[in-house]
């Protein structure tokens, strides 16, 4: 077994390390997500966390590691009743990202269930995880479906398996830790409101901080045991502190004074719903206990709204993380009473969770223009670049309808277009490819039932053979990706036009968002067009680039469309089953070089002979128009649609129109 980490030896990252010690010492706080960037000690603290719990008592021999004082009276090990008990160490499990909902909530073996009517379950990571550490690393892209299977089982304290009539249940009661990178895409809300607390962590910017960060690691490599053997006497102190805190954590008085605090912050910070008072009152209880106090104080509060805030309180994926501390400090202080003693225990005081609760407990990238319009209406050029212009300000963000890919794909689980799906409503039958996952009962027993008198059949029990399992095919939706190529030459570089054209791409990014899309951004400007960022399904990274997207020079329109073509020919090769969308927004025109607007022509054409759905967004202005971004549409095989159209119905309309157009192109 490798040699973990030690807890003690990571350098600096102390609100990583009091964050997961607080749970440590209060289950009931309800986990840590951890954000950062990479190479920062997140999976390495995590990973040393569980060396740091006390041992658990369960049942012996049971797989669910049931107590023995209240042993799960429904557990499939079960019924327990004169059980033998015993002690193991905790237990840290990780859920690969990658990982089979079977993996995570156990299988059933269904031809036992069917033929001998049996329910031979064999369990997965959640009940490997009950009474311990459940990791989730790079937590952000974990498939929905298993998200809703994470959000279950939190909510509830167990995990259930249903298939075909035959149900198990276990108890899956786990401390939750996920670590991710922002820059990889973010997470749903709703299990985002799932972790208790949150840390934000960066790599220390002091060099002796750094040279002992290197110094410890390489000690380690060389000899992971005799590095640990160092750090063991500082393992064993907090090792017995957090025992001791577990011990005083019952007795900690939560008074009105700090519930009232509570309640204010909260309120002040506008966060959704009541788990954010149930967290900060619990973790408030959680860091007396780990100092040893039996009263909860004004700093316990301000500390926990630290760790519980700040993910809440983001309204869309555009907003940075974080809290005001100036505004935390003087909602403490106007909320702090008279009644400042400690009263009798409230609701949750002693950091308990009640019964029926379970387990669980500005824009980045923002910069002002400082060209200033002149006359004409036209910016003047800003210092820094021949005829280059400072980013314009994006208008603000509305909210765009759904925008589907017609037909059925295949690909990634995601919320815009149909496609074949491990989840959703079942559309039909097949026979299974490997494994057998989804059983389609109806058709099963139709393909067996010719057969029982060839086979023998004597008994109630249906005679069955691998030939005749049926899968259950279903119909659900998937993510798309969605490119957009953005013209950011001089004849773009209007103030206005150029907010309104960022606003609405913003719009399409928070869609894209909710709906767990890929996006890319291409820009063409001067001389030739780059690869602002390649697809990925951090949209927030998207928005930023784009609030930053300088504008100024020619318009080298093919050199835009050929890097798309570029970008959408790579992805089809990483990704075969994700389709995709193509917006190119633009007035239209091409200059610099031989024949600019015949070889955009060209361009277009190539992207259309391959049937890419695609819309453009014409962002010509003034009195006299000349069509030539509904030229483009045209030989793309879209549809094209004005600046002063942009609206969220007009946008959705359109594309639908469009999409349906390439549709019937292709067949």
């Amino acid at each position: 077994m490798t040699t973990p980490f030690p807890f003690t030896a990571v350098v600096g990252q102390d609100a990583l390390r009091l964050a997961l010690l607080l749970n440590a010492v209060s289950p009931a706080v309800g986990g840590v997500l951890v954000r950062g960037e990479k190479g920062t000690a997140k999976s390495t603290a995590v990973r040393a966390l569980a060396a740091l719990l006390p041992q658990v008592e369960v049942v012996a021999g049971c797989r669910f590691s049931c107590d023995p004082a209240s042993p799960d009276p429904t557990c499939p090990d079960g019924p327990h009743t004169g059980a033998v008990a015993g002690a193991r160490d905790a237990r840290m499990v990780e859920l690969p990202v990658g990982a089979s909902e079977d993996r995570l909530v156990g299988a059933l073996d269904i031809e036992r269930a069917l033929a001998e009517g049996v329910k031979a379950f064999e369990p997965g990571l959640l009940a490997a995880a009950n009474r311990g550490i459940l990791y989730v690393d790079e937590v952000n892209l974990l498939h929905d479906h298993l998200v809703d299977v994470l959000l279950d089982a939190a909510a509830m304290g167990a995990s259930y398996v249903e298939r075909e009539g035959v149900s198990v249940r276990h108890a899956a009661r786990f401390l939750l830790v996920g670590t991710m990178n922002p820059e990889e895409g973010e997470l749903r809300p709703q299990l985002l409101d799932r972790f208790g607390l949150t840390v934000e962590v960066a790599a220390s910017r002091e060099p002796d901080q750094r040279v002992e960060v290197v110094r410890r690691r390489l000690a380690y490599d060389d000899d992971p045991a005799a590095f640990a053997a160092r750090w063991a006497d500082e393992e064993s102190a907090v090792r017995q502190r957090v025992v001791a805190a577990r011990e005083l954590l019952p007795k900690v008085r939560l008074g009105d004074g700090a519930l009232k605090q509570i309640a204010a912050t909260c309120a002040a910070f506008e966060v959704d719903g009541m788990r954010a008072d149930i967290v900060m009152a619990r973790t408030a209880t959680a860091l007396a206990a780990w100092d040893g106090r039996s009263d909860v104080l004004a700093e316990d509060v301000r500390q926990a709204a630290l760790l519980a805030l700040p993910h809440r309180r983001r309204r869309n994926p555009f907003d940075a993380p974080g809290l005001d501390e100036d505004k935390l400090d003087r909602t403490l202080e106007e909320s702090a009473g008279d009644d400042d003693d400690p009263g009798p225990d409230g609701p949750g005081g002693g950091g308990q969770p009640s019964p029926e609760e379970g387990p669980q407990g500005g824009d980045a990238g923002e910069q002002a223009g400082t060209g200033e319009d002149g006359e004409d209406g036209e910016p003047q050029p800003a210092a820094g670049g021949a005829g280059e212009q400072a980013p314009a300000r994006a208008a603000e963000p509305f909210r765009t309808k759904a925008l589907t890919v017609p037909g059925v794909g295949a690909g990634a689980a995601g919320r815009r277009s149909r496609a074949r799906t491990e989840r959703g409503r079942t559309t039909g039958a097949l026979r299974p490819r490997g494994a057998l996952t989804k059983l389609h009962l109806a058709a099963t027993v139709r393909a067996a039932a010719p057969h029982q008198r060839a086979r023998g059949r004597s008994g109630p029990g249906l005679v069955l053979r691998r030939d005749d399992l049926r899968q259950a095919a279903r119909e659900g939706r998937e993510g798309n990706l969605v490119l957009f190529v953005v013209d950011a030459s001089g004849s773009m570089a209007a103030r206005q036009r150029m907010s309104a054209v960022k606003g609405a791409v913003l719009s399409l990014l928070l869609d894209a968002y909710q709906r767990r899309d890929k996006v890319g951004l291409v820009t063409f400007r001067g001389t030739a067009a780059e690869v602002a960022l390649p697809p990925t399904s951090s949209v927030d990274a998207a928005a930023a680039r784009l609030e930053s997207l300088p504008t100024g020079g020619r318009t080298p329109l093919a050199a835009g469309l050929l890097k798309a073509h570029d970008v959408l020919r790579v992805e089809r090769l990483r990704d075969p089953s994700r389709r995709a969308l193509l917006v190119v927004v633009t007035d239209g025109r091409a200059t610099g070089g031989p024949e600019p607007v015949a070889l955009a022509g060209r361009a277009a054409r190539l992207l259309g002979a391959e049937s890419v759905a695609s819309v453009v967004v014409d962002c010509e202005s003034g009195p006299v128009r000349l069509g030539l971004a509904g030229r483009l549409a045209d030989e793309l095989g879209g549809a094209a649609v004005t600046l002063e159209e942009l609206r969220a119905d007009a946008i959705a309309g359109l594309v639908r129109d469009v999409r349906g157009t390439t549709s019937r192109r292709a067949a």
